[in-house]
């Protein structure tokens, strides 16, 4: 069937306007892109863990989503954390026992991952490779030793234990070096106001607020700095093996690990 000819006001023939087209497309990646933004601002943000300072909660190749709501707004939840204010918006503090991803203080740009540790105000230490907690002993019951890489990268299997916070949070570390390693003794910390200790779970290999910023670690973390809080694995592939390389996932992809929380 012939389309009808339509006519202008002058009645001149009007040519059918064609349908989608390069200013259609345009509008939909832009809609796409700003849906994208609105949810990686305010939602839901994905992280992949490179280094191995929180095994074994975290793997290397794990791919996580962090919760961007669960402390409320920074400039540091935007993109490219813009001066644009200081402060937090609908604010609500971390709580003991969570994994939380920081910028980094000394930069304020570099992503960082680890375990909130000590709350402001309260006293840290280590002390032949045990946690104290404003003078008390944290508990910990040793558990299955861990199988994963030492200082040389040889594989071993290293003294895992299931360390109690107070507040009752329970998660799992491990010594590499057992209770002997380069941060198992240290000061005891005073953690300031609006600031949070944090510690990796791979207590040997783990450069954080036990190291102080001139020394290249990463000492208290302010409150602003905090982007949002880890929620859950949702992908994983071995160390060294490339995400993008979907042919190789049958025997690369973690799948014991695919939508694992994180706690």
């Amino acid at each position: 069937m012939t389309e009808p000819v339509r006519l202008n006001e002058k009645g001149a023939q009007v040519k059918p306007r064609a349908e989608g087209g390069i200013g259609e497309t345009v509008k939909v990646v832009l809609q796409a892109l700003l849906i994208a933004l609105v949810v990686r601002t305010f939602l839901f943000q994905p992280f992949n863990i490179p280094s191995g300072s929180m095994i074994p909660t975290l793997l290397i190749g794990d791919y996580l989503f962090v919760s961007k709501y669960a402390y409320g707004y920074s400039r540091h939840s935007i993109p490219f954390s813009p001066d644009l204010f200081h402060g937090r918006l609908f604010s609500s503090p971390p709580k003991r026992g969570d994994v939380a991803v920081f910028k980094l203080p000394r930069d304020g740009q570099t992503d960082y991952i680890k375990r909130v540790i000590g709350l402001p105000g309260d006293k840290i230490q280590m002390k032949d490779g045990r946690l104290f907690i404003n003078d008390e002993l944290v508990p910990r019951e040793p558990i299955a030793k861990a199988h994963t890489e030492d200082f040389y990268g040889r594989e071993t299997d290293v003294p895992t234990y299931e360390e109690t916070l107070p507040g009752g949070v329970k998660h799992t570390i491990i010594e590499i070096q057992g209770d002997t390693g380069f941060n198992d003794n240290t000061q005891a910390f005073v953690v300031p106001p609006d600031h949070y200790f944090m510690m990796g779970d791979n207590r040997d290999n783990s450069t954080d607020s036990r190291v102080s910023p001139d020394q290249g670690g990463v000492g208290y973390v302010p409150f602003d700095n905090f982007v949002g809080r880890a929620e859950l694995i949702f992908f994983s592939v071995g160390k060294g093996a490339p995400a993008w390389a979907f042919w190789e996932w049958p025997w690369t992809v973690r799948w014991d690990r695919m939508l694992k929380p994180v706690h």
